[in-house]
């Protein structure tokens, strides 16, 4: 089976309230023991915010850091779920059901990003 990274963005800014948050919680998490009781759940995770990250790159024989996200943006990854699935159709059906629980207001969600794995360990 394939593995596939699923990408939830979410826009900058505060969070939820705490009950609409909660609710999209125990969603997330039911979809995950979901994804588990299938055979595709691998591994989540959430995130901090950009505001947390350091970006680490060489630029003429020096190691440089930086404080903040490597790009600025509206939206960024707010978390993910890396999954296996059989083929793309099947990955997608997972985001869907991700979409689904990330619903905040009843009509929309937040952006679920589908990207398979480069197969054999990083080979391309």
């Amino acid at each position: 089976m394939k593995q596939y990274l699923l990408s939830i963005y979410q826009p900058d800014g505060e969070p939820p309230p705490p009950d609409v948050l909660a609710k999209v919680m125990r969603d997330v998490n039911a979809l995950s023991q979901e994804m588990q009781a299938a055979g595709a759940w691998v591994f989540a995770g959430g995130l901090h915010p950009p505001s947390t990250a350091t970006v680490v790159r060489l630029a003429d024989g020096d190691v440089l850091t930086t404080d903040g996200p490597f790009t600025e943006g509206k939206e960024h990854i707010g978390g993910f779920h890396i999954i296996k699935a059989g083929d793309l159709d099947a990955a997608l059906e997972w985001a869907r059901k991700l979409a689904r629980a990330l619903t905040l207001d009843g009509r929309t969600s937040l952006p679920i990003e589908v990207r398979p794995f480069h197969e054999g360990g990083g080979d391309r």
